[in-house]
């Protein structure tokens, strides 16, 4: 049985179920904690400005800044204005991707086969949660607000040639990542539900999402 981890001075603590969409808002200075419940699944998330959304995270921006292609305990993420989003504040996992991008029906279709076109998708749980999260309509997103994302807990290395491999993931179950929120943020998660690369060890599984205040606070 998976046994969820508890926290003070949380203001949200919620399951995330395997394959689906969440959303969230997390305030300047507070943690927005992803918990890997049982192991190796793929977290693919976005963040937006809650003030302006069409600022959003920016993996070009994050990777030629920090001059690394992995994110990791302590990588400042970066805006597409080039404004500091987000630090990862804490993590044992060892490092999570930005490069891989979301899976989509077109994708699929391309990197697997033909058949795989109707299968459920990261980018369709973002336009479905687009579409239908209270959140979005309050902010007024759509899909013209899906950028880069990072695909947490997901292991894409670099093949010396320049291609990515989709490999084996490294987390385990209760490896967590935790970042602080350098602006009032809009979290968009799609949990992985791809079926066709060991990202998800083919079994996509649950996630603990924590939103907490700072210590002292």
């Amino acid at each position: 049985m998976t046994v969820l981890q508890s926290f003070e001075k949380a203001v949200l603590n919620e399951v995330c179920p395997a394959g689906e969409a969440w959303m969230c808002e997390v305030k300047k200075g507070q943690y927005f904690r992803i918990i890997d419940l049982e192991g190796n699944q793929a977290v693919d998330t976005l963040f937006m400005s809650a003030a302006n959304p069409t600022e959003r995270y920016s993996a070009m921006d994050t990777l030629a800044i920090n001059q690394q292609i992995y994110l990791e305990k302590g990588t400042k993420l970066y805006s597409n204005f080039g404004r500091p989003i987000a630090v990862i504040h804490d993590d044992n996992c060892g490092r999570h991707d930005t490069i891989g991008g979301a899976c989509s029906c077109d994708s699929n279709t391309v990197r697997y086969a033909h058949e795989t076109y109707p299968m459920h998708s990261c980018r369709n749980n973002f336009m479905y949660a687009l579409a239908k999260h209270p959140i979005a309509k309050k902010h007024g997103l759509n899909v013209r607000h899906i950028g880069p994302n990072i695909n947490f807990f997901m292991n894409v290395p670099v093949t010396p040639d320049g291609q990515l491999k989709f490999d084996d993931g490294i987390s385990g179950p209760g490896k967590y990542v935790e970042v602080r929120a350098e602006m009032d943020l809009i979290v968009l998660i799609s949990n992985c539900p791809q079926l066709n690369n060991p990202c998800n060890a083919y079994n996509p599984t649950k996630i603990q999402l924590v939103v907490r205040e700072a210590e002292g606070v």
